[in-house]
């Protein structure tokens, strides 16, 4: 084979391996196929970049990146000297740009993907601190703006098909539960804390069943979430409320005994379902 052609190959099969078509075993195993002793190997490949890549990359390219860093420092030190409409303005249009660049890099580079979404949903959420910290609004406004994250985190982590960002959403939502109830409701003996949270665990459970049939991946997250929730009473009533704690704890392991033994029994259909 001439030299043109191993090079095209070796090509295809580091994009494979960094788009996650072909598992990372696999790759090597090819590229030692088509790579023969004297073709020389790069030092190290990390998401795309490699040695070469950064050895032969121009000038542009490192006066583009951190110029750019350095802008963005700036204004981030000066952030405080813009107006309100300029902060908010300026602070939607970087969120937007990291969740484009997420979006664009998602089949070419995951982990540059992972990370643009990353700081932009952080940056989306300190946002809501900041106008919060800075304002009049009451804790009902960060509470609704939180929610308000998590559900673009959770809407992220669907079409991106990122379940960590799936997740942290509905995570996120369920810490927001737990306030509200501890907010309005003072007085919580056992049956209350239960009754507030497990049928919430059979809605996500069932939900999780439902959309397994089409998405595994969201139905795995929907798996998981409802698990947590089901364990959340013990957790929140030994935290924020009066109840013994012994009651608790007995009811906890009574709720892990009967978690385990449904796991078992319907095996077969769980683990077809989250294969």
């Amino acid at each position: 084979m001439d030299a043109d052609k191993r090079k095209v190959i070796v090509q295809e099969i580091d994009r494979w391996r960094r788009s996650k078509l072909l598992p990372e075993q696999y790759c090597d195993f090819l590229l030692n196929l088509y790579l023969d002793e004297d073709t020389p190997r790069e030092k190290f490949s990390w998401n795309g970049f490699s040695s070469s890549s950064i050895l032969n990359s121009h000038w542009r390219i490192w006066v583009f990146i951190f110029g750019s860093v350095g802008l963005i420092s700036m204004f981030l030190l000066n952030f405080n000297a813009f107006s309100p409409p300029m902060q908010i303005g300026v602070s939607l249009l970087f969120v937007a740009t990291c969740y484009m660049l997420g979006a664009v890099q998602r089949n070419k580079q995951p982990l540059v993907s992972q990370l643009t979404f990353g700081v932009g949903s952080l940056l989306l959420l300190y946002l809501g601190i900041y106008w919060q910290a800075h304002g009049t609004h009451g804790s009902s406004f960060i509470a609704l703006y939180i929610a308000g994250c998590s559900v673009v985190w959770m809407v992220t982590g669907v079409l991106a098909r990122l379940p960590l960002f799936h997740l942290a959403g509905w995570i996120v939502l369920m810490l927001l539960y737990a306030w509200f109830l501890h907010e309005h409701i003072s007085n919580f003996d056992w049956i209350g804390v239960e009754m507030s949270w497990i049928p919430l665990s059979a809605v996500l459970l069932w939900l999780g069943w439902l959309f397994h049939h089409n998405n595994k991946q969201v139905g795995l997250v929907m798996l998981v979430v409802g698990l947590l929730v089901w364990f959340v009473p013990e957790i929140y009533g030994m935290i924020l409320t009066d109840i013994a704690a012994e009651s608790l704890q007995l009811l906890f392991l009574a709720k892990m005994a009967a978690a385990g033994i449904a796991l078992f029994v319907w095996r077969k259909n769980w683990i077809e379902w989250v294969a």
